[in-house]
């Protein structure tokens, strides 16, 4: 909205030519949706206090750590959602179709999210809406929106999937783009999801991975660089970039409460809201297979949970103490906090390394 009202009067103020660019955009879309974070925060959290009562059920199998966090409030990615949408909505040029689709995901995987928490907290059990029940309504939600960003993407691009490394090369799926490209959303945000079980840790990533995504948008978006880095030029998605500025503002808030110990968890409201829409953002710049290694702490808890299951069906004996991964190495005895700040570490490192494909070409 700032761009639509204060960018057309650059003529007769000159200072206000700052908002043509994205860079300084996404740079007041991360402050405002920090500071809306900071400002809701305490009071939301009271208020989540006051209306949840147990606040969010906890796992009797669970690590012997986690039982002294009855009664601290989930549903806190509420207050992400609504300072990351009002940040965008004012911060981003809204005629670029790609924020729409975005947007739509991460609204839609919010509510999805909502719904299973509510569920959750009403009925004090950690069971929530059915599983088949959410993937659908993931599915259905992340395909809508992959149709929008195959319309608004060059022809020579719609329906293809590019290659890491690769820059001539475009894989062309058809028809099939579309269900890749919801899967890509859909498992984004189960991924995150299943990271989310720590004080701080799917925060923390999710501030690292965006941040890597949103250099990503803004060199694909933009003509010059992406010809300098043998990108595929997508045009209008370096607006991305403010959307992930206010993402990155958003979490940032959001792990002020959410630091160990936690006062509030996000909840699946949250982390669906924020996988999703990290998954989106990456079908837009056409960087699908990039974000398995930038968001290789959310594939590696993924393939535990996956690889527990199958496990343990196929011969009755556990791979790990416990999946999510993080789980298997609290049982291992290292502290919380510890499990958090190392796997901030090796996102950190993934994030460069899915960065340095974007010079090898």
């Amino acid at each position: 909205m700032l761009y639509h009202v204060l960018y057309p009067l650059s003529e007769a103020q000159p200072l206000l030519n700052v908002f043509k660019y994205i860079t300084f955009r996404s740079g007041g879309a991360l402050l405002t949706a920090l500071f809306l974070s900071l400002l809701f925060g305490r009071r939301f959290i009271a208020y989540l206090r006051q209306t949840q009562g147990k606040g969010q059920p906890i796992r009797s199998d669970g690590p012997e750590s986690h039982f002294s966090k009855r009664g601290t409030p989930t549903i806190g990615g509420a207050l992400i959602l609504f300072s990351v949408l009002v940040s965008t909505l004012l911060w981003t040029d809204l005629t670029n179709p790609f924020i729409y689709a975005v947007l739509g995901v991460f609204v839609g995987f919010g509510l999805i999210g909502f719904a299973d928490d509510y569920a959750k907290v009403s009925k004090s059990n950690t069971k929530g809406v059915p599983g088949k029940i959410r993937l659908l309504v993931g599915f259905l939600i992340s395909g809508a929106a992959a149709a929008l960003i195959s319309y608004n993407t060059p022809e020579a691009l719609q329906t293809g999937l590019a290659l890491p490394m690769f820059k001539e090369i475009i894989l062309p799926l058809g028809f099939f783009f579309i269900p890749f490209a919801a899967f890509v959303t859909v498992g984004a945000a189960n991924a995150v999801n299943l990271t989310d079980g720590l004080d701080g840790l799917a925060s923390g990533a999710m501030i690292i991975a965006v941040g890597a995504f949103a250099l990503i948008a803004y060199l694909t978006g933009h003509a010059q660089f992406s010809d300098y880095l043998q990108l595929h030029y997508i045009p209008g998605a370096g607006e991305l970039s403010v959307f992930c500025g206010a993402l990155i503002g958003g979490c940032l808030g959001f792990l002020w409460y959410n630091a160990p110990p936690a006062e509030v968890f996000m909840g699946d409201t949250g982390s669906l809201a924020l996988g999703a829409a990290l998954g989106t953002v990456a079908v837009v710049t056409k960087h699908e297979l990039v974000l398995i290694i930038i968001g290789g702490i959310f594939v590696a808890e993924t393939v535990s949970v996956i690889l527990q299951v199958a496990g343990f069906k196929m011969t009755g004996q556990r791979l790990f103490r416990m999946a999510p991964l993080h789980h298997h190495f609290e049982k291992k005895g290292w502290p919380e906090t510890k499990v958090v700040v190392r796997f901030w570490i090796i996102c950190f490192v993934l994030a460069l390394a899915g960065l340095s494909t974007l010079k090898l070409r």
